[in-house]
């Protein structure tokens, strides 16, 4: 597959760390020139712009600076989130806005900034990073699984508006992922190593998920050679949205 993105510019949100890095080494690898949209940019790091996806002004200046350094923008990898715990009583007002303006309105900003550039693309793309808790019930994942269910719907809508204009919306839809958020969740526990274990096994292929198997579900959402996918939720999760194993 190498080489098939070659000639294609790339945006990743939240592509500094954790499964947006693994997006943008995958897509760098496939022939893409990916820029990377993060609030922290360490030091060293290669075509990155500081954007603040709750920021519409700085939105629009990095979509406007990628637009101009690598000639357009092709794809737009819509990963950048933040996680929150609990049932519905255990965040208040302003947390709920705070997590929803991240995860949901935060697409909103980049996509709508983006969809200038995408219209003249030969091969537009859009992937929204959605979550195994915007399909199954999880404890302690109400807001969190709320906006992800956003997420899902609103990837629907948006491949429905546009994609008479060529441009393709999916989502890629993670089960519990091993990333710098859930290692922390688990160095929060009281036994961390006991709940990794009841994370394994809540996945029916028995472990958490790569980043890098979340990448090259992407790296094959917004692939031209995917012409005829739009619409959908990839789900990379072991088995545990759709399977029902029996107890071993």
């Amino acid at each position: 597959m190498s080489g098939h993105l070659d000639g294609l510019v790339a945006v990743v949100t939240g592509g500094a760390s954790g499964i947006g890095a693994a997006i943008v080494e995958r897509l760098r690898d496939d022939g893409a020139r990916v820029a990377i949209f993060d609030r922290e940019i360490p030091a060293g790091l290669a075509d990155a712009y500081g954007v603040d996806v709750t920021d519409d002004a700085t939105v629009r200046a990095g979509v406007d600076a990628v637009a101009a350094d690598m000639g357009g923008i092709d794809i737009v990898v819509n990963n950048a989130g933040i996680g929150a715990q609990g049932t519905i009583e255990a965040n208040p007002d302003d947390e709920w806005h705070r997590v929803f303006d991240v995860n949901v309105v935060g697409m909103v900003r980049v996509a709508r900034a983006a969809l200038p550039w995408l219209r003249k693309s030969r091969a537009a793309a859009i992937v929204n990073t959605c979550s195994i808790a915007a399909t199954v019930g999880l404890p302690e994942r109400a807001l969190y699984g709320a906006t992800k269910g956003a997420v899902l719907s609103l990837t629907l809508q948006m491949a429905a508006d546009h994609l008479r204009e060529g441009i393709r919306v999916n989502a890629v839809n993670p089960g519990t992922a091993d990333t710098p958020w859930v290692g922390r969740l688990l160095d929060a526990a009281s036994d961390p190593a006991a709940e990794r274990a009841a994370l394994n096994a809540r996945q029916p292929h028995g472990r958490l998920v790569a980043a890098d198997e979340v990448a090259d579900a992407v790296a094959y959402l917004v692939s031209p050679r995917a012409g005829s996918t739009t619409g959908i939720t990839l789900a990379v999760d072991g088995g545990m949205d759709s399977l029902r194993l029996r107890p071993q």
